[in-house]
């Protein structure tokens, strides 16, 4: 053991005495390492990303939102060039939400949602916020947890009681030195009661509306009657327009006048926002999907006025994606350490054709042959757990930029810091020890009388 670590150091002092050369042969194993441990930690990242995603809309969801045609559409044309009226469909409405409760068996619960943005007002503060209308089964959904208060109760929820339930940015705009519970707070012309408050989300995401997620922070919660009896509920606006609609003959210049009472409302005739409907199992998520579109054809007078979207496929689409891409990455990373082992067995390969005469006079003097292999291979292991250990570090500080310069979240782990480091030694190893064999048959002789 004693002459192997004698082998180590005659490797230590040649490398010390060639300290550029030496850099520039670990250059390769530097960049690799640290490419590696980079796409690992935003791989990891982006899978995080999705996952925290997953669970905020919900595992096992499916949303039913309405398709809002724009105001002042005229009827569609029939094949013989004559106007044709469109059919009435009365949009989303609790019906729909009782409906799939009570015909799809594959339910485990639901909710209907009705969003409304606004100013919410208390002790001289303003801020902008979304008041949303559901029911106790939205915050099972989403997994949503109270830090103070309690949910609805059933008469609040039928009664369309001015109850609410805030976000906890909410809670610490109006409430910040003081209890909620118990405390009003004002949206639009509406005094409402806080009941509880969320807890925090500590998830940094983005494209939240375009998956149906809502920033849960900065929402204020009612129950969907409370919503429907003083703030808006479109369906009755919709109401008496399919009324006045069919007293009218079909000239459309006469029914667009008796359409006029709000034209607002006659682009949006839904009176619910979404339906948030989950499954028992993830398997059952394609067959509801086809019995919930054919529930809604039949309800909606086969007008196609709504769309159903499944997240959860949507994110592990995603997911999928990212995970080609960050294979792809993660293999053009790779191709870095394999140049750099590449150069490790050029440089050593090099190495033994300048030391020809000093290999020739350790051999003449009794070293072994394995003694030659084990200086040059403890070369190239050097070089490259040097380069390796080099390499992490730049690896982490790249993906701590990464996060804080691109705002792509970036997650180092120490099993790809590990990977990364048993790959370079591995280089070293696997690259090393052809030059390390050769240095070692060399001839003594004919060592010693290289010129």
């Amino acid at each position: 053991m004693g002459r192997y670590l004698h082998d180590i150091l005659i490797a230590v002092e040649s490398i010390l005495s060639n300290q550029t050369r030496s850099m520039l042969t670990a250059l390769g194993i530097i960049f690799g390492v640290a490419a590696v441990i980079a796409m690992l930690a935003i791989g990891r990242g982006a899978q995080q990303e999705i996952l925290e995603q997953i669970k905020m809309v919900g595992v096992n969801n499916i949303m039913i939102t309405p398709i809002v045609e724009p105001a002042g559409e005229e009827d569609s044309e029939n094949g013989n060039g004559e106007k044709e009226q469109r059919k009435f469909s009365p949009g989303l409405t609790l019906q729909d939400v009782e409906a799939i409760r009570e015909v799809v068996p594959t339910v485990h619960t639901l909710s209907p949602e009705i969003a409304v943005n606004s100013h919410v007002t208390r002790g001289g503060k303003r801020a902008t916020a979304k008041l949303i209308g559901v029911s106790n089964e939205y915050y099972q959904i989403f997994n949503l947890n109270l830090q103070a208060g309690q949910f609805f109760n059933d008469y609040q929820e039928e009664n369309g009681i001015p109850v609410c339930i805030i976000g906890d940015n909410i809670k610490n705009q109006f409430f910040s030195s003081e209890n909620a519970i118990g405390q009003y707070i004002k949206f639009a012309n509406v005094w409402l009661r806080v009941v509880g408050v969320l807890e925090k989300t500590n998830v940094s995401l983005t494209r939240f509306e375009d998956i149906g997620v809502n920033v849960m922070n900065d929402n204020i919660y009612i129950p969907v009657k409370t919503m429907l009896l003083r703030f808006q509920n479109r369906a009755l606006v919709a109401t008496r327009i399919k009324a006045s609609a069919t007293t009218v003959t079909r000239n459309r210049h006469m029914i667009a006048i008796s359409a006029t009472p709000s034209q607002n409302v006659s682009s949006n005739y839904h009176q619910l926002d979404r339906i948030v409907v989950q499954v028992n199992e993830s398997n059952e998520l394609s067959p509801s999907t086809d019995l919930l579109s054919r529930l809604m054809l039949r309800r909606h007078e086969n007008v196609k006025d709504f769309e159903i979207t499944v997240p959860e496929l949507l994110l592990k689409q995603e997911q999928r994606t990212k995970d080609i891409f960050n294979i792809v990455l993660g293999a053009i990373a790779s191709i870095s350490l394999l140049v750099g082992g590449i150069g490790i067995m050029n440089i050593m390969f090099a190495s033994v054709m300048e030391r020809i005469k000093e290999i020739g006079t350790r051999l003449a003097i009794g070293a072994q042959k394995r003694d030659i292999v084990v200086q040059f291979l403890a070369e190239a292991v050097l070089i490259s757990v040097t380069g390796g250990l080099i390499g992490v570090i730049l690896g982490i500080v790249a993906s701590f930029l990464i996060t804080e310069l691109a705002g792509i979240l970036t997650i180092v782990t120490p099993i790809s810091v590990i990977i990364a480091f048993v790959v370079s030694a591995s280089v070293g190893v696997i690259f090393g020890y052809s030059p390390a064999k050769r240095a070692s048959e060399r001839d003594p002789i004919e060592s010693l009388r290289h010129e």
